[in-house]
């Protein structure tokens, strides 16, 4: 008898390093999960372990993710480099999309704004252009 084939919900993976801290967010139909770093040079070296770890945590696989949202500044230059290239590097890997949204866009952390952005066509996908503070 052939094993049926678990169906898993696609995940909708946030990185925002753009600000004080570094947040790592996924959200499906069902669920959300969250996790918070000190935004910092020693956690710049080690971000995709970081990342790794909050996954694996949540039993989250990245070939699971459909859409990947990564806040493009304006803000922290280490924080937004270093998440751009961390996630196009994973796109490249797990054929994610990849949608940047600006800090302006999420006021007091409600990433469920960037999801009503993309609908409206307000998200351009796989074009990403950071804003650095100067």
């Amino acid at each position: 008898m052939p094993k049926k084939k678990q169906k898993y919900i696609k995940k909708n993976l946030i990185v925002d390093a753009a600000g004080d801290k570094i947040i790592f967010k996924i959200i499906d139909d069902s669920k959300n999960y969250t996790n918070e770093y000190e935004n910092c040079r020693k956690n710049f070296d080690k971000f995709s372990q970081l990342l790794f770890k909050f996954l694996r945590k949540n039993r989250i696989k990245l070939e699971n993710v459909k859409n990947a949202y990564v806040n493009i500044g304006p803000g922290n230059f280490s924080g937004i480099r270093t998440s751009l290239s961390t996630l196009k590097a994973f796109k490249i890997i797990y054929n994610f999309n990849i949608y940047g949204f600006s800090s302006k866009d999420v006021e007091n952390l409600n990433y469920y704004k960037v999801f009503d952005l993309q609908k409206r066509g307000k998200l351009i996908k796989n074009l990403i252009k950071p804003l650095y503070l100067g």
